[in-house]
């Protein structure tokens, strides 16, 4: 009796751990593109911002909208034009345990300028903070120099880490020229061992094998709401094809930039969700438009993108229509500027160029190159939708209109690489305005090249409009929103007017998943495993 006893009680405990293994709640998810690091002030990227805020908090957050919301900062509030008041959320602790405190926002926004070797870098959204003072604990005081209404949402994008990770000499004190008392910030590399993992996130860090796997867990003390995943393992499937087939196949519950030609398959097959949504992040050419010579251009001894003609006749060959049909399967939207539709100084006025491949060739002769000219255009091949396709496809028609185009496509982390010295003439990519609103591309993508002011951070193609930079430059002094609209409302069109960069279209950004699962698509393109949640 005994013994039947034992087995019964074994049986038991064999059925209790069972049941135990099937409630843990896990989540694979599919990336269709890898971070280049999970330092979350090392590169001013989707995937990265996306990343980073699973083990990190900002003082601000954005809803799916763009919307600020309460952070680690539960309010904020301008005490006269140029401070402002944060009130940091208490009882908030870092994943080692450690209370989160005002020290650890100044050592954070110390350590964003001396990040190095930062492809895009998250100085831009710190330029306008003049001094910081902390009167207690849980109290920040920001001083600007001038008017400056977008703190709040420039601070959204900037992730708080520990100053544990730090070493002081000293009592941390903010300097707009250097901080004093730290003795060295974390690295990159301390990042991604998981040295410095430390945040007061959703999720904990477990694991990063690159090109293979980052792997985080449920932080139980979590402030906010606690994520419905016990483990969630994010998995880089940079093709489009295995991403799909490890969904069907259910190697991953969930995938991001399902590719538009197996979208009308996926919403078909009644195992799987599909959901999509416009985002803000635009397709763009940047053109070369400083002295010659420019590296990617043949046939002639100056640079003709320096000429506005030429960058426009560029423009109009364009077929954007076309592309969203033929390539894009109707998951964009012709662009005529840098933010999309909703966004705040989105310009009405602005018109799509409409394919003239007649006019194109007309300002080419006006311009003195009626025979056209030779030219390569830079591109990714794995980091936005179709992206190489749409590289040929525009290769393709600037050569219809004389303009001889070669693409040299490569792996995202070549071509950010080559980006930065500055080797083309003209390259595709794209930009998320991760603020919500104007001042984002047009101060990183065509704002002339001034890293004192935290200008051009991103332009590789040496435009440069000062009356485009002065009108911005107000913008971002002026406090009332009307007022600032119209601002850069005005500042977009100044931009685009001489095409200082050509837009090509806003990506509708689509996900896939089990049909048990949904998922609100996010106008920034970010995929949250937080956010995704089981259906009911």
């Amino acid at each position: 009796m005994r013994n039947g006893l034992i087995g019964t009680t074994a049986l038991m405990f064999g059925l209790l751990a069972s049941v135990g293994a099937a409630a843990a709640a896990d989540l694979k998810i599919g990336l269709s593109a890898e971070p280049s690091a999970l330092d979350p002030h090392y590169h001013n990227l989707v995937p990265n911002n996306a990343m980073s805020k699973h083990p990190f908090n900002a003082l601000v957050e954005q809803d799916e909208n763009q919307r600020l919301e309460p952070g680690l900062a539960t309010s904020w509030k301008a005490l006269d034009d140029t401070t402002w008041e944060f009130k940091l959320r208490e009882g908030v602790k870092f994943h080692d345990g450690t209370p989160f405190t005002a020290k650890d926002v100044v050592f954070s926004l110390c350590r964003v300028p001396k990040v190095p070797n930062s492809p895009s870098a998250f100085t831009i959204y710190m330029k306008s903070v003049e001094s910081l003072e902390t009167p207690d604990d849980h109290t920040i005081i920001f001083k600007t120099a001038t008017p400056y209404p977008l703190l709040p949402t420039d601070l959204s994008t900037i992730a708080v880490i520990s100053a544990n990770t730090g070493k002081f000499s000293g009592p941390l004190v903010f300097k707009k020229s250097g901080c004093e008392g730290v003795e060295s910030y974390p690295s990159t590399e301390d990042f991604n061992s998981g040295k410095a993992m430390n945040g007061t996130g959703p999720f904990k860090f477990k694991e990063f094998v690159k090109g293979d796997r980052i792997v985080m867990v449920k932080n139980p003390n979590y402030w906010g709401d606690k994520a419905p995943w016990d483990t969630v393992t994010f998995k880089p499937i940079l093709s489009d094809g295995p991403r799909v087939a490890a969904l069907l196949a259910g190697d991953v519950d969930f995938i991001e930039n399902p590719p538009s030609q197996d979208l009308p398959r996926l919403r078909k097959d009644k195992s799987v969700r599909v959901v999509d949504g416009l985002s803000n992040r635009v397709i763009y050419v940047a053109l070369d438009s400083g002295p010659a010579p420019s590296p990617g251009i043949k046939g002639t001894d100056k640079n003709p993108l320096a000429d506005p003609k030429v960058r426009k006749a560029l423009s109009l060959a364009i077929d954007r229509k076309a592309i969203d049909q033929r390539i894009m399967n109707t998951q964009a939207e012709p662009a005529a500027q840098l933010i999309s539709p909703g966004l705040f100084g989105y310009n009405p006025d602005l018109k799509v160029d409409g394919f003239d491949a007649k006019k194109a060739k007309a300002l080419l002769a006006e311009a003195g190159y009626p025979n056209g000219f030779e030219i390569t255009i830079g591109s990714p091949n794995d980091r936005y939708m179709n992206d190489e396709k749409v590289t040929q496809a525009i290769a393709q028609y600037w050569t219809r209109i004389g303009v001889k185009t070669s693409v040299d496509a490569t792996t995202a982390s070549v071509f950010f690489s080559r980006r930065g010295k500055k080797e083309f003439s003209a390259y595709l990519a794209g930009w998320g305005a991760g603020t919500g609103e104007a001042s984002s591309p047009l101060k990183s993508l065509v704002a002339c090249r001034k890293p004192e002011k935290g200008y051009g951070t991103t332009n590789y193609a040496n435009y440069c409009n000062e009356q485009m930079d002065a009108t911005l430059t107000e913008a971002l002094a002026t406090i009332d929103d009307a007022k600032r609209e119209k601002l850069l409302q005005k500042a977009m069109a100044e931009a685009m007017g001489d095409t200082g960069m050509i837009p090509v279209h806003f990506e509708k950004t689509p996900w896939a998943m089990k049909k048990s699962l949904t998922y609100t698509p996010r106008v920034d393109q970010q995929t949250m495993a937080q956010e995704v949640k089981p259906a009911k």
